[in-house]
């Protein structure tokens, strides 16, 4: 039997859309769906949901969300240092990107799908206390504390191949020796937000349960390709009850912002792998994230491998 994916859907989510001419649209998402129903893949489609101010408190502190809440009102003025512009409405859009992909988690929990996707989530370069690169709350390090504090899931695989090393989550959890962390990116030497280096695997007791692989400019399929069996030995040692994948597009050939030369067959690759490894470890228990991604056909051929490799039947 082929698995049940949800995929979060509706107007709500492309609320989280900063003003032109930032790459950030709306149009990633909507194009991912129009390219779901082109192929008439069967999922489940999921209705937006929208975080609280006690389900965004679960990761970031209050001081930030009362700043976010304050700049929406205002809707001018910059989140960051530069690259996350507030706008009228960012509050509530980012919102719903958190709650979505908290409900995402719920049903998979909940065993009402056996994995989802969320084309907005992934925003991983937001801390605790401040919004960064695009990302205003860390949809991310919400769920983590989601999965330990309500479900009592403690060991967690966190997979990013984002092109951006996905900071936000590392440092926020860089001493948890239960949140396994395989993160493969650009070199943080030629680009944002320049950490990741792979001697950064842990600290203290962590000491190992994180692996960053920095990859030179105009890395390709191959070099990812190369470093899947580590990523399933990493995967096995840390034997986790929930593995949440970013998918981010922008390390495909054309990206604006980026310099990698992947294909959507990686995308395929890494989807295929964490499929059969959340079924062979986890009881199938697996979301995945859409991340970055600036040419939105980039965004559609690539989360849509994802998406198809969870929807495969799994060999019971």
């Amino acid at each position: 039997m082929p698995c049940r994916v949800g995929v979060l859907e509706g107007k709500e989510l492309l609320l989280y859309s900063f003003p032109p001419p930032h790459p950030f649209t709306s149009e990633r998402a909507q194009r991912f769906w129009d390219e779901l129903r082109k192929r008439r893949l069967q999922v489940e489609r999921l209705p937006p949901q929208q975080a609280d101010k006690e389900l965004l408190g679960l990761f970031h502190t209050a001081g930030h969300i009362r700043y976010v809440e304050l700049a929406s009102h205002l809707g001018y003025g910059s989140l960051d240092q530069g690259d996350t512009p507030a706008y009228k409405g960012v509050y509530e859009a980012t919102q719903y990107a958190v709650g979505s992909t908290v409900y995402a988690v719920e049903k998979v929990i909940a065993g009402e799908v056996d994995h989802a996707f969320n084309p907005v989530g992934g925003l991983h370069h937001a801390t605790r206390e401040s919004s960064a690169g695009f990302c205003v709350f860390n949809d991310i390090g919400v769920v983590i504390e989601v999965l330990r504090k309500r479900h009592n899931v403690q060991s967690i695989l966190y997979v990013d191949i984002d092109v951006h090393h996905g900071d936000g989550v590392f440092y926020s959890y860089e001493a948890d020796p239960e949140l396994f962390i395989f993160d493969i990116h650009e070199d943080g030497r030629y680009l944002y937000p320049g950490t990741g280096s792979s001697w950064e695997n842990g600290y203290g007791p962590a000491k190992g349960s994180k692996i960053n692989i920095p990859l030179e400019p105009g890395a390709g399929d191959a070099d990812l390709e190369s470093r899947l069996p580590r990523l399933e030995e990493f995967a096995k040692s840390a034997r986790p009850e929930f593995i949440i994948l970013q998918c981010g597009a922008d390390g495909l050939r054309g990206d604006p912002i980026a310099g990698l030369d992947y294909t959507p067959r990686v995308h395929r690759q890494v989807g295929e792998l964490l499929h059969r490894l959340s079924h062979e470890l986890c009881r199938g228990r697996m979301v995945a994230l859409g991340g970055g991604g600036y040419v939105p056909q980039n965004c559609a051929d690539a989360w849509m491998e994802v998406v198809e490799a969870m929807t495969m039947s799994v060999p019971r």
